[in-house]
Protein backbone atom coordinates (compact mmCIF):
# COMPACT_ATOMS: atom_id res chain seq x y z
CA UNK A 1 0.00 0.00 0.00
CA UNK A 2 2.93 2.08 0.58
CA UNK A 3 4.06 2.16 -2.77
CA UNK A 4 0.89 2.76 -4.25
CA UNK A 5 -0.38 5.48 -2.02
CA UNK A 6 3.44 7.44 -2.95
CA UNK A 7 2.35 6.82 -6.12
CA UNK A 8 -0.97 8.54 -5.95
CA UNK A 9 0.73 11.70 -3.94
CA UNK A 10 3.12 12.10 -6.88
CA UNK A 11 0.30 12.72 -9.65
CA UNK A 12 -1.40 14.91 -8.34
CA UNK A 13 1.93 17.02 -7.42
CA UNK A 14 2.92 16.24 -11.39
CA UNK A 15 0.01 17.58 -12.02
CA UNK A 16 -0.58 20.65 -10.00
CA UNK A 17 3.37 21.33 -10.81
CA UNK A 18 2.68 21.54 -14.60
CA UNK A 19 -0.63 22.88 -14.84
CA UNK A 20 -0.79 25.45 -12.23
CA UNK A 21 2.76 26.28 -12.94
CA UNK A 22 1.68 26.85 -16.47
CA UNK A 23 -0.85 29.70 -14.85
CA UNK A 24 1.92 31.04 -12.47
CA UNK A 25 3.99 31.86 -15.99
CA UNK A 26 1.25 33.22 -17.48
CA UNK A 27 0.63 31.09 -19.94
CA UNK A 28 -2.35 31.17 -22.33
CA UNK A 29 -5.60 29.00 -21.73
CA UNK A 30 -4.83 26.96 -24.30
CA UNK A 31 -1.38 26.03 -22.57
CA UNK A 32 -2.42 25.63 -19.59
CA UNK A 33 -5.26 23.10 -21.04
CA UNK A 34 -2.45 21.46 -22.49
CA UNK A 35 -0.37 21.46 -19.34
CA UNK A 36 -2.85 19.56 -17.78
CA UNK A 37 -3.73 16.87 -19.97
CA UNK A 38 -0.15 16.36 -20.81
CA UNK A 39 0.67 16.09 -17.26
CA UNK A 40 -2.00 13.73 -16.54
CA UNK A 41 -0.63 11.73 -19.33
CA UNK A 42 2.79 11.58 -18.13
CA UNK A 43 0.97 10.51 -14.41
CA UNK A 44 -0.43 7.65 -15.96
CA UNK A 45 1.86 6.51 -17.91
CA UNK A 46 4.62 6.34 -14.85
CA UNK A 47 2.09 5.75 -11.97
CA UNK A 48 -0.42 3.50 -13.49
CA UNK A 49 1.27 -0.08 -13.41
CA UNK A 50 2.00 0.77 -9.66
CA UNK A 51 -1.71 2.25 -8.67
CA UNK A 52 -3.83 2.77 -11.13
CA UNK A 53 -3.01 6.28 -11.61
CA UNK A 54 -6.06 7.71 -10.01
CA UNK A 55 -4.47 11.31 -8.88
CA UNK A 56 -8.23 12.09 -8.03
CA UNK A 57 -10.39 11.58 -4.95
CA UNK A 58 -13.31 11.54 -7.58
CA UNK A 59 -11.76 8.78 -9.82
CA UNK A 60 -11.15 6.35 -6.63
CA UNK A 61 -14.22 7.02 -5.11
CA UNK A 62 -16.29 6.33 -8.56
CA UNK A 63 -13.93 3.29 -8.89
CA UNK A 64 -14.81 2.06 -5.57
CA UNK A 65 -18.17 2.38 -6.46
CA UNK A 66 -17.40 0.17 -9.06
CA UNK A 67 -15.50 -2.70 -7.79
CA UNK A 68 -12.50 -1.51 -9.27
CA UNK A 69 -11.14 0.15 -5.56
CA UNK A 70 -11.17 -1.76 -1.97
CA UNK A 71 -12.38 -0.22 0.28
CA UNK A 72 -9.53 -0.36 2.49
CA UNK A 73 -7.28 1.77 0.17
CA UNK A 74 -10.17 4.77 -0.67
CA UNK A 75 -9.06 7.05 2.57
CA UNK A 76 -5.35 6.41 2.08
CA UNK A 77 -5.30 6.94 -1.72
CA UNK A 78 -7.31 10.66 -1.07
CA UNK A 79 -5.16 11.50 1.88
CA UNK A 80 -2.37 10.77 -0.51
CA UNK A 81 -3.79 12.43 -3.82
CA UNK A 82 -4.75 15.50 -1.16
CA UNK A 83 -1.55 15.51 0.06
CA UNK A 84 0.13 15.83 -3.23
CA UNK A 85 -1.91 18.74 -4.56
CA UNK A 86 -0.91 20.37 -1.61
CA UNK A 87 2.62 20.02 -1.78
CA UNK A 88 2.58 21.26 -5.29
CA UNK A 89 0.42 24.02 -4.53
CA UNK A 90 2.44 25.03 -1.39
CA UNK A 91 5.96 25.23 -4.17
CA UNK A 92 3.99 27.48 -6.28
CA UNK A 93 2.47 29.69 -3.71
CA UNK A 94 -0.95 28.60 -4.36
CA UNK A 95 -1.09 29.77 -7.92
CA UNK A 96 -3.41 28.75 -10.25
CA UNK A 97 -7.15 28.38 -7.52
CA UNK A 98 -10.38 27.15 -9.33
CA UNK A 99 -12.85 29.44 -9.34
CA UNK A 100 -16.55 30.74 -10.86
CA UNK A 101 -16.13 33.26 -13.49
CA UNK A 102 -18.13 36.90 -12.04
CA UNK A 103 -20.90 36.01 -15.13
CA UNK A 104 -21.58 32.90 -14.00
CA UNK A 105 -24.07 31.40 -11.81
CA UNK A 106 -23.69 28.89 -9.05
CA UNK A 107 -26.55 26.88 -10.59
CA UNK A 108 -24.73 27.01 -13.95
CA UNK A 109 -21.04 26.39 -11.85
CA UNK A 110 -22.58 23.11 -10.30
CA UNK A 111 -24.23 21.90 -13.44
CA UNK A 112 -21.02 22.44 -15.31
CA UNK A 113 -18.68 20.80 -12.68
CA UNK A 114 -20.89 17.69 -12.67
CA UNK A 115 -21.17 17.46 -16.44
CA UNK A 116 -16.90 17.55 -17.48
CA UNK A 117 -16.22 15.37 -14.05
CA UNK A 118 -19.30 12.70 -15.73
CA UNK A 119 -17.73 13.19 -18.71
CA UNK A 120 -14.15 12.42 -17.96
CA UNK A 121 -14.75 10.06 -15.37
CA UNK A 122 -17.21 7.97 -18.41
CA UNK A 123 -14.54 8.30 -20.66
CA UNK A 124 -12.08 6.43 -18.55
CA UNK A 125 -13.97 3.63 -18.25
CA UNK A 126 -14.79 3.85 -21.57
CA UNK A 127 -11.11 3.65 -22.43
CA UNK A 128 -10.15 1.22 -19.77
CA UNK A 129 -12.48 -0.96 -21.21
CA UNK A 130 -11.37 -1.13 -24.64
CA UNK A 131 -7.78 -0.67 -24.01
CA UNK A 132 -5.01 -2.93 -23.36
CA UNK A 133 -2.50 -0.96 -22.81
CA UNK A 134 -2.05 2.03 -20.31
CA UNK A 135 0.27 3.80 -23.34
CA UNK A 136 -3.28 4.76 -24.97
CA UNK A 137 -5.29 5.10 -21.99
CA UNK A 138 -3.35 7.63 -21.13
CA UNK A 139 -3.26 9.76 -23.98
CA UNK A 140 -6.74 9.46 -24.12
CA UNK A 141 -7.56 10.49 -21.03
CA UNK A 142 -4.75 13.31 -20.85
CA UNK A 143 -6.70 14.56 -23.93
CA UNK A 144 -9.88 14.53 -22.52
CA UNK A 145 -8.10 16.81 -19.38
CA UNK A 146 -6.75 19.10 -21.81
CA UNK A 147 -10.40 19.27 -24.06
CA UNK A 148 -12.03 20.22 -21.20
CA UNK A 149 -10.09 22.25 -19.42
CA UNK A 150 -9.73 24.50 -22.72
CA UNK A 151 -14.01 24.31 -23.18
CA UNK A 152 -15.43 24.85 -19.57
CA UNK A 153 -11.66 26.71 -17.46
CA UNK A 154 -12.84 30.34 -18.64
CA UNK A 155 -16.35 29.15 -17.01
CA UNK A 156 -15.70 27.50 -13.40
CA UNK A 157 -12.26 26.78 -13.40
CA UNK A 158 -13.03 23.11 -14.88
CA UNK A 159 -12.02 21.05 -11.67
CA UNK A 160 -12.78 17.68 -12.25
CA UNK A 161 -10.39 16.83 -9.45
CA UNK A 162 -11.15 17.85 -5.64
CA UNK A 163 -7.43 17.54 -5.52
CA UNK A 164 -6.75 20.09 -8.06
CA UNK A 165 -8.88 22.95 -6.18
CA UNK A 166 -7.69 21.38 -2.39
CA UNK A 167 -4.08 22.48 -3.09
CA UNK A 168 -4.15 25.71 -4.55
CA UNK A 169 -7.09 26.82 -3.08
CA UNK A 170 -5.90 26.33 0.65
CA UNK A 171 -2.75 28.31 -0.10
CA UNK A 172 -4.24 30.83 -2.11
CA UNK A 173 -7.07 31.24 1.01
CA UNK A 174 -9.82 30.19 -0.96
CA UNK A 175 -10.79 27.04 0.85
CA UNK A 176 -14.52 28.34 1.22
CA UNK A 177 -15.00 27.59 -2.35
CA UNK A 178 -13.35 23.56 -1.89
CA UNK A 179 -17.01 22.07 -0.56
CA UNK A 180 -18.55 22.89 -3.37
CA UNK A 181 -15.66 22.07 -6.32
CA UNK A 182 -16.00 18.96 -4.19
CA UNK A 183 -19.04 18.00 -3.68
CA UNK A 184 -19.87 18.65 -7.56
CA UNK A 185 -16.72 16.63 -9.07
CA UNK A 186 -17.89 13.71 -6.79
CA UNK A 187 -21.20 14.04 -7.73
CA UNK A 188 -20.53 13.92 -11.61
CA UNK A 189 -18.00 11.12 -11.16
CA UNK A 190 -20.60 9.05 -8.97
CA UNK A 191 -22.94 9.22 -11.19
CA UNK A 192 -20.65 8.16 -13.59
CA UNK A 193 -19.48 4.93 -11.82
CA UNK A 194 -23.68 4.32 -11.14
CA UNK A 195 -24.65 4.60 -14.63
CA UNK A 196 -21.50 2.27 -15.46
CA UNK A 197 -22.35 -0.56 -12.72
CA UNK A 198 -26.14 -0.91 -13.79
CA UNK A 199 -25.15 -1.01 -17.51
CA UNK A 200 -22.58 -3.72 -16.58
CA UNK A 201 -25.72 -5.49 -14.33
CA UNK A 202 -27.74 -5.32 -17.39
CA UNK A 203 -25.45 -6.66 -19.60
CA UNK A 204 -25.36 -9.88 -17.15
CA UNK A 205 -28.80 -10.04 -17.06
CA UNK A 206 -29.12 -10.27 -20.67
CA UNK A 207 -26.20 -12.32 -20.83
CA UNK A 208 -27.83 -15.36 -18.12
CA UNK A 209 -31.13 -15.05 -20.33
CA UNK A 210 -29.68 -15.62 -23.87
Amino acid sequence: MLHRCMAEFLGPALMGGAGCGSIALGASGAVVSISFGAAVTVAILIFQPISGAHINPAVSLAFFRSGHLEKEAVIPYIASQLSGALFAAFWLDGAGPTSVAEDVTMASASMIEVFITFVLMASIYWIVLRSKTHVSIAVFVGFVVAALAYFFGPLTGASMNPARTFGPNIIAGMASSIPFYSFMTICGAWIAAELFVRLKLGESIDGAQD
